[in-house]
């Protein structure tokens, strides 16, 4: 059977990370950039005579190099209209090359061996920040590659950077990727620890405020502030992926005493469990899970009710995957789960 279920053997929730891989310096970031365009050259793979905007696009296009035409004379498949998104990263300046993505929105067959036209590149403020246009290319030599989502690297050349400079700053704040007081006071003490004086503060579970010192420019100060290494704690999670029926959990996710029946599966949990032996005997064996399937049963006797060790032995059992991801939703409903489930 194909093993569905995964488990992320991680055996403690505390452990080293360096701050520029947990938090985002605040106003230091990408921006997304996106525009509409025609790509042509399609072979008659292109967008039909029912994609009415392509052949307005064309005309208007065409207009704008002195060459007027009626709509209704365009029969042309070789082209398409496109939506073209990007990144624009931090810090980047005028004349820089950045990837795009380029997205048929008609009914094109294929983007391949087609050239995008060129097309500008808004943000959300309206403003053109970079110019798209080049060769696209789907990848792969195979004739059933009908891809209409192509990446064109380097496909846009940078027009207008994002005001940012932080080297006349004094301060900066860090955002943690993920709120937690713990850390957030873990990154303020190793960050004054680093470099012996008061340069941090954490203002909340998310924000640590940062004061350069004097004898460092704020660049000079944020490269060693990245390589700091904190003791980071990881807030415990189970995330359950039905389409698949992945379940990914930590190892040491404790599991509460809990009787749960599920079909023809019976699942108890309990501070001393005992199992029976023969004529009306009993064996104790202490703290534990025990599951049976009609006749069959399975038990841990190592004491460690975890999320973990319950799939564990319900795959002995033969338990399906959705059956697993409906036992371990049950626990967290009946409050013998403690920690977030997470169902994507």
């Amino acid at each position: 059977m194909r093993l569905l279920v995964l488990f992320l053997m991680i055996l403690l929730n505390v452990f080293a990370v360096k701050i520029k891989d947990i938090s985002n310096i605040v106003g230091v970031r990408d921006n997304q950039l996106i525009g509409y365009g025609l790509v042509a050259g399609l072979k008659g793979n292109g967008d039909g005579t029912n994609s009415k905007f392509t052949i307005q696009s064309l005309a208007n296009m065409l207009q704008g190099v002195n060459v007027k035409v009626a709509l209704d004379s365009i029969k042309s498949k070789n082209i398409a209209a496109v939506m073209v998104t990007a990144n624009l990263p931090a810090f980047a300046r005028q004349g820089d090359k950045i990837d795009v993505v380029v997205s048929s929105i008609g009914d094109a067959k294929t983007l391949k061996g087609g050239t995008l036209l060129m097309t500008p590149l808004k943000a959300v403020d309206g403003k053109i920040y970079a110019i798209s246009q080049g060769s696209i290319s789907v990848g792969g030599g195979n004739k059933k590659n009908h891809s209409t989502v192509a990446t064109i690297f380097d496909g846009a050349l940078v027009e207008k950077s994002v005001g940012i400079d932080i080297s006349k700053m004094a301060k900066i704040e860090l955002s943690l990727k993920k709120s937690n007081f713990k850390n957030a006071i873990a990154v303020q003490n190793d960050v004054n620890n680093f470099f012996d004086k008061k340069v941090a503060i954490a203002i909340n579970s998310r924000t640590v405020v940062l004061t350069k010192p004097n004898s460092l420019t704020m660049p000079e100060f944020v490269a060693k502030l990245e390589d700091i290494s904190i003791t980071y704690s990881r807030n415990s999670k189970i995330v359950i992926d039905e389409r698949t029926g992945t379940v990914v959990a930590g190892i040491d996710i404790k599991v509460s005493p809990v009787v749960i029946t599920h079909g023809n599966l019976t699942i108890k949990i309990a501070k001393r469990v005992a199992l029976p032996v023969g004529n009306d005997e009993n064996e104790d064996i202490g703290d534990g899970i025990v599951i049976s399937k009609d006749d069959n049963l399975i038990n841990s006797k190592d004491g460690q009710s975890t999320v973990a060790n319950v799939a564990r032995a319900l795959q002995k059992l033969g338990a399906q995957p959705d059956d697993i991801i409906a036992i371990i939703s049950a626990m967290k409903k009946a409050g013998a789960i403690s920690v977030d489930v997470e169902i994507i």
